[in-house]
């Protein structure tokens, strides 16, 4: 059976995080993605935070996988006539280096252009044009100046970062979306154009509902939110749900770190939880029977809730809720993730095997079409292609040799 991109050719410049996340998306769509490295060093995450030393890191194995390895020195003229044969067989080139690193090398969107007049050129920046333009940024710094930090964590407690990258996987997933679109356009105009992604942009974009939110506080406070506001700035709200269905995370046996459940209160649930709970006087009592009525009490409703749940695993709460059709889902810890017999059954979590670490577990594509199934095939080895890439271009094994020779390649 095909793929979906069968017969796109990505040149994949990209780096760290943001770039890798987004070309990984294509290779698993089925595009032949090509990672152009340097020789010697490859991307800088194949060296950061191993586990084991000589091999390559979980951080890039995780990244990079379904993808092809070249490595090319692009300071060298050689190297950039290789480049531009690159160039003309690729549908597709992504990049997420610092502004204006590719036009140093002399190779500017126009000149690319001339190149192949079909490719899509597609960057990750950290900012759009403007004051922020030339400012490095990093997964943190997006979640900053996008909007999360300030509305994430609990009132009285300082600005904090998500787990979930949002800043740089949030942004590669945004240019796949932006790549796919350009792809689909060249099919009715034959040409390529230039695509764009602000991780600062992303993040904004994920975080939209602190924009409702902000225009809404103008009114007057935002009553679904646990704590008073009356500022004229969204604040942060710990664990609420910010949106019409109240929510919160409560505690359960034994009482470790991560023994909380979230359970949400639809109008429809609050009979049952109220039995559940051991508090059937409170579904027609006045005072908690309606969602109006408990909204101004919310930490006295959750905290009724807890008496209950701290008596149970989450596992036996989440059963029993789910039982009543009350939304809810337990806090997964890493640990509980990596090792989820449903996820593995599911392709969300895949064993790889690799030829120099052994097995690994990374995730599977979130991505599932019918007609094109994912199969996570491991990273490649720097340079690992060289020869079946660059001899599919025309180049002998006497040119390969003398390329090696000379540190192009």
């Amino acid at each position: 059976m095909g793929k979906a991109l069968e017969g796109v050719r990505v040149l994949d410049m990209t780096h760290v995080q943001s770039g890798p996340s987004s070309t990984q998306l294509l290779a698993w769509l089925g595009a032949d993605v090509v990672k152009l490295e340097a020789p010697g060093r490859g991307d800088i995450t194949r060296q950061q935070l191993r586990d084991k030393p000589g091999v390559d890191s979980l951080y890039f194995t995780m990244l990079n996988c379904n993808k092809r390895s070249i490595t090319l020195n692009m300071k060298s003229d050689q190297g950039k006539d290789v480049f531009v044969d690159l160039v003309k067989s690729s549908d597709i080139l992504v990049e997420n280096f610092g502004p204006g690193v590719v036009d140093r090398f002399g190779f500017s969107w126009e000149r690319l252009r001339e190149i192949n007049p079909r490719l899509i050129y597609a960057s990750i920046k950290g900012f759009g044009p403007g004051r922020y333009a030339n400012f490095k940024a990093y997964e943190v710094i997006a979640q900053a100046m996008g909007g999360s930090m300030s509305t994430t964590g609990f009132a009285d407690g300082p600005p904090t970062a998500t787990g979930a990258q949002i800043g740089d996987s949030g942004t590669g997933i945004h240019l796949v979306a932006a790549i796919l679109a350009a792809l689909y356009q060249r099919t009715n105009t034959g040409r390529g154009q230039r695509v764009q992604v602000a991780m600062q942009d992303a993040v904004l974009n994920l975080c939209r509902v602190k924009l409702r939110d902000q225009q809404r506080i103008m009114a007057g406070p935002l009553n679904e939110y646990p704590t008073p506001n009356t500022g004229t700035e969204v604040p942060r709200s710990g664990n609420a749900s910010g949106g019409g269905q109240p929510g919160w995370a409560v505690k359960c046996a034994p009482g470790g770190p991560n023994d909380y459940i979230y359970v949400i209160i639809q109008p429809p649930g609050w009979k049952p939880l109220a039995e559940l709970i051991g508090r059937p006087d409170l579904v027609d009592d006045p005072q908690w029977a309606t969602p109006e009525a408990r909204l101004s009490k919310l930490d006295k409703v959750f905290a009724l809730v807890e008496e209950w749940t701290e008596r149970h695993t989450k596992w036996e709460v989440m059963e029993k809720l789910n039982a009543h059709d009350i939304p809810c889902g337990p806090i997964l810890s890493t640990s509980e993730l990596i090792e989820d017999a449903t996820l593995a059954g599911l392709g969300t979590v895949v064993e790889v095997e690799h030829p120099e670490r052994g097995t690994f577990k990374t995730v599977g594509s979130p991505l599932k079409l019918s007609d094109s199934p994912v199969e996570v095939e491991r990273s490649p080895l720097l340079g690992e292609h060289n020869d079946e890439v660059l001899g599919a271009l025309g180049y002998s094994a006497d040119k390969l040799t003398e390329l090696r020779a000379a540190g192009v390649i």
